[in-house]
This record gives structure tokens, sequence and C-alpha cells, in this order.
């Protein structure tokens, strides 16, 4: 991954994090990615340069496994998400760019672009997951896997472009449900466990068969394919030893990109903007070089 890119995702886990940009400007078009995740809804904003002005990031249980079970719900929480963005910079957000699952079929995606529109954003495009996350990443050849709340997805890349992509039912749901099942929890008080630091250590052998799965899931749609290495992306790819039991299973060298969970909703955000203008790196590569 480049240094552009991975400053872009710090400066974008800052302004989740309530940081202000500095000396950004609202003014200018502005690029938005939403992404309905499992276990997360994610709005980020970005200036017409590609940099991070402002965002949220919600628990959700709205999607599974790439479909919109709760519509109303999602419409809502993306509602209340914008509503807070835009009385933070003080600027209407009229649209947005959005992603699916590889997998998921035309009826299920348009769903998705439905909850957009019905927050009050005119959904300007649909992209599959593993080409956003490759806006970020700028791979030419290799594989990204994204491992979400409900799915895994793989993408195969040849010169720069996803000649290949399938997904499957597994992900970081599923470690809550054997961390639930192995100590006795509930499911929530599962999710907040794995996502406790200083947990996760002795957690890792709870959760070692779903990356095993998970793994497996990677050789099966790899197959026929000559892939170098593995790109890792996607919220449950934050577990430690994900990109070590992932290399283990499949034989080929992974890394997971830094703040994972926010590598397909920024590549959203900077696959389209809302009016002319470059579409994805080019100006972001030229600050980080100032």
């Amino acid at each position: 991954m480049n240094t552009a890119a991975e400053a872009l995702l710090a400066e974008a886990q800052a302004v989740l994090n309530g940081a202000a940009p500095g000396r950004l400007s609202a003014e200018g078009d502005l690029r938005v990615g939403v992404d309905l995740g499992t276990a997360k809804m994610v709005l980020l904003v970005l200036d017409e340069g590609g940099r991070p002005l402002a965002g949220r990031l919600w628990p959700s249980q709205v999607v599974r496994d790439g479909l919109v079970v709760d519509f109303i719900g999602a419409v809502d929480r993306l509602r209340q998400m914008k509503a807070e963005v835009e009385a933070e910079l003080e600027r209407a957000l009229p649209a947005a760019v959005s992603g699916y699952p590889p997998g998921v079929p035309a009826p299920e995606r348009q769903a998705i672009a439905h909850v957009v529109q019905s927050a009050g954003m005119d959904c300007l495009d649909l992209i599959d997951e593993p080409s956003a996350a490759n806006h970020v990443l700028g791979i030419s050849d290799g594989a990204i896997v994204d491992v979400g709340g409900g799915t895994t997805g793989i993408a195969i890349i040849e010169g720069g472009q996803v000649v290949h992509s399938a997904d499957e039912a597994t992900g970081g749901t599923h470690f809550n449900l054997v961390i639930a099942g192995a100590l006795d929890l509930t499911y929530e008080q599962a999710e907040r466990l794995k996502e406790t630091p200083g947990e996760q250590a002795r957690l890792l052998g709870v959760v070692r068969p779903v990356m095993e799965k998970i793994g497996t899931i990677v050789n099966r749609h790899l197959a026929g394919w000559s892939v170098g290495r593995l790109h890792l992306v996607g919220g449950a790819c934050a577990f430690p030893g994900m990109a070590e039991v992932i290399s283990e299973v499949t034989g080929l060298p992974a890394s997971v990109a830094p703040d994972p969970q926010l590598v397909t909703p920024l590549g959203l955000a900077l696959g389209r903007p809302l009016a002319a203008g470059p579409s994805l790196l080019e100006a972001v590569a030229d600050w980080s070089r100032s």
C-alpha cells in the first residue's frame, strides 16, 4: 500500500474518532461513501481533493450476508448519520456512492440504492466492494479478501482490474457466535469481548476454526488463478492472527491493511466525486508528497 493511502486511512479514522480535519475546508465538491455493513454502517465524507472531512461509524444489524433485512431501520440510521454530518459541516449531502458484496444479486443491490435514496441522498453509483477497496489499495496483481461481518469476499486482480470475484457467508458475526457458545455468553457480550484488545490473545484458539474456514473459502475461489499475495480488508481482519492463519491455510503471504474496516468505505467515497474532478488518488498523491 502506498503512503498516500495509509495517510488517508489514518485521517479517516481520526475524523471518525471526532478529530477536526485541520486546514481542510468543506467548500467545493464533496465525495460521500456509504457502506452498509453487517455489523457496522459507515458514512464518510471527503473534500474535493479526496481527504477525509467528517463521518460516522455506527453499530448496525440491518444487513445480513449482504442483504438488507431491516429496510426501515437502515434508512432511519443512515438519515440520522447524514443529519449529524450535515450539521457538523454546515452543508447538505445530496448524493453518495454505496457498494455491495460481489455475490449479491441485482435486486438486492437495488435495495441498497433505495436505502441511500430514502435517507435523502441520490445514489450516484453502486460499486462492488473489492473494486472499491482497490481504489485505496492500488493493487496491480493479487487478490483482495474482504472479511466483513457476514461474508468473505474474494477478488482476483490482474492489471489493476477485478477479473473474478465471489463471496460466501462467513465473517465476524461467526466469531461472535463461536465465542458466545464457548464461553456461555450472549451475542452482544461476545461482540464486546471480541473487540477488547486484552482478551483477543486468549480468544484466538476459539475463533481460529472460523479463520481456517475463511482460508478454505479463499482457497476454493483461488483455484485456477495465479495469485502471489493476499491483501486482507474488512473489520474482521483487525482481529490479531487473521493474516497468519489465512496464510497457513492458503500457503500464500497475506497482509492486513491499516484500519481494515475503513478501506471499503474510503474506496466508495473516492470512487466517484459528487461533481466533475479527479476520481481516485491522483490529488491525494500530490498532497502526500508535499
